[in-house]
């Protein structure tokens, strides 16, 4: 009898255990499945957030490649500092058959345009011309595009921000991009539209956004589809925009490399270097 009770026990034991591994491993299951199908952020947030990011970023390095208007295809790499607003670019017009490589660097509120030897050949064997924007009259506000230097001083970290003002954001699917997997998304922006997202902006956010908006407008640019990469991390890994702007199409992308990473930039020596304002000057003598 006493061995009856006693196997009786094992098998009730034996049992509860099993019901426990069951159970256990049920809710073991159940959790993953819970993390699995966690819902997925909106598209407007996920671009929301991205762009939320970029604006603290203080240094990138990327890419470009498309077409802008007057100079057709380019191509380039760039580094470029925040603040103190500091960039090295060097970039190459891919439709122009001479003359075609240009390297600029933006350091202590001057602009120096480089064009190699071909450069030393008509300037005395000087290869870099400098723009002293104060000296110019160009006060703070420096456009490169004056002096045909393209997208110098523009920040591709807050151009990259533009799809939030986007009506219409959809996610296309999941790519890899340079190496990093990452989601793609889409829409279309006026720049009426993307002028009134800013107002529920900081002061400092909507200034910056605002400057950005202006090289636009006066490309003559209304409207922008635009495509975004957004990495694992919430940060914008590529971006590409399309336009018609009043001298031609524009059809930007940028890819950025690395992020928040230090930035050096050197002016290039003086002895290589003409400055366009004392040879103004001496024009004027």
């Amino acid at each position: 009898m006493e061995t009856s009770v006693r196997g009786s026990a094992r098998r009730r034991a034996a049992g509860a255990g099993l019901a426990a591994l069951i159970v256990a491993a049920g809710a073991v299951g159940c959790s993953k499945s819970a993390d699995e199908q966690a819902p997925e952020m909106e598209p407007a947030a996920a671009v929301a957030k991205a762009a939320k990011n970029a604006d603290d970023i203080t240094s990138f390095r990327y890419k470009l490649t498309g077409k802008v208007p007057e100079q057709g295809r380019v191509r380039g790499e760039a580094s470029m500092s925040v603040k103190p607003l500091a960039m090295s670019m060097k970039m190459t017009a891919l439709d122009q058959s001479t003359d075609n490589q240009v390297e600029i660097r933006l350091v202590d509120k001057a602009m120096y345009i480089g064009g190699g030897a071909a450069a030393a050949k008509e300037m005395d064997g000087k290869s870099w011309i400098k723009f002293d924007m104060s000296a110019l009259g160009a006060g703070k506000d420096m456009n490169s595009g004056q002096f045909g230097a393209g997208q110098a001083d523009q920040n591709p970290a807050t151009e990259s921000t533009f799809l939030t003002g986007s009506k219409d954001i959809k996610k296309v699917g999941t790519e890899t991009v340079d190496g990093v997997q990452t989601t793609h998304y889409k829409g279309t922006v006026s720049l009426e539209d993307l002028q009134a997202s800013l107002k529920d902006e900081d002061k400092a956010t909507r200034e910056k956004r605002e400057k950005s908006i202006k090289v636009y407008e006066k490309m003559g640019v209304d409207a922008l589809t635009m495509d975004m990469w957004i990495d694992g991390d919430d940060h914008t890994k590529q971006f590409r925009m399309q336009g018609d702007a009043d001298k031609g199409p524009l059809d930007m992308t940028i890819t950025f490399l690395d992020i928040n990473k230090p930035v050096t930039v050197t002016a290039p020596p003086a002895k290589d270097t003409a400055d366009l304002a004392e040879m103004m000057k001496g024009m004027e003598g």
